[in-house]
């Protein structure tokens, strides 16, 4: 009993003091963004603030127009995810309930797509939607998402591959048709992988920078990290206003996994639980 104590305190005190290993950049981060001007720059270091300027977070958003980049960022991030949800889930069942010609062959091309580097398909994807009128608008940055993604369409469709298919027999006997089973029986299955897909896109769409920058043109349709990297060129040398709406910007982010990770964690298994 005592060495089980012994060994539960020291692996207990390891995981406390890597978790403030990687947990100092933020919490440097954050007491940066309180201090005062000549506290940032005083030698030596001073690592918690004097007077706790709160008011730093409120005149660094109101340098630029923040609230109308996060606007863009949260109907783009929202829609895309809620686009991802439908169409990755609607094709993952399909290839994995149900037998057609060329199913394997169309979903090894299908996985194929995912070797190919979004670099490569930047120009051609411009050009489309140059010719549908969509450049300096959201629309390039939402629309694809309602066509799902090569990634995202392999994970729900190896979490449905272990499905029993007794499932689906038992909701035909009791008259349920195609969409039926699918919507009332399959999404509710797929609770905790549809999490991770909303996680993940969220954090990959909230960060995307590239993107933005190629097809908003417009400084009032910019997102955040587009208005980020504005923001950093005019107060490149001022570094309490970077810290602040850095900080503002990855709160988001931080409360959805936050949010999600009981279903993050509960993974496949408790899904079909």
């Amino acid at each position: 009993m005592k060495t089980s104590a012994w060994y539960k305190t020291i692996i207990y005190s390891l995981l406390v003091l890597f978790s403030i290993y990687f947990l100092f950049p933020f919490i440097w981060i954050v007491l940066t963004a309180l201090k005062t001007e000549s506290e940032v720059y005083q030698y030596p270091l001073v690592f918690f603030p004097g007077g706790w300027r709160f008011s730093n977070f409120v005149d660094a958003w109101n340098a630029q127009p923040f609230s109308k980049y996060l606007l863009n960022s949260i109907t783009i991030t929202v829609l895309t995810t809620i686009g991802q949800i439908i169409s990755c889930s609607m094709i993952a069942y399909g290839f994995s309930r149900y037998e057609f010609k060329f199913k394997n062959g169309l979903f090894i091309l299908l996985l194929a797509t995912m070797m190919i580097p979004w670099d490569v398909t930047m120009i051609p994807l411009y050009m489309q939607f140059n010719l549908f009128g969509w450049i300096n608008t959201l629309k390039p940055l939402i629309i694809p998402a309602f066509f799902g993604s090569a990634y995202y369409v392999f994970l729900l469709r190896q979490f449905l591959m272990g499905v029993p298919k007794e499932l689906e027999h038992a909701a035909k006997i009791d008259g349920a048709n195609d969409f039926q089973t699918y919507s009332r029986i399959f999404v509710p299955i797929m609770k905790a992988p549809l999490t991770l897909i909303a996680v993940l896109n969220i954090l990959s769409v909230w960060n995307d920078y590239l993107g933005p920058l190629i097809f908003l043109q417009d400084r009032s349709k910019y997102t955040l990290a587009l208005g980020l990297a504005a923001f950093k060129g005019v107060h490149e040398l001022q570094i309490i206003p970077i810290m602040s709406i850095t900080i503002l910007m990855i709160i988001p982010p931080v409360i959805a996994f936050l949010f999600a990770q009981k279903y993050i964690v509960e993974g496949i298994s408790g899904a079909i639980k």
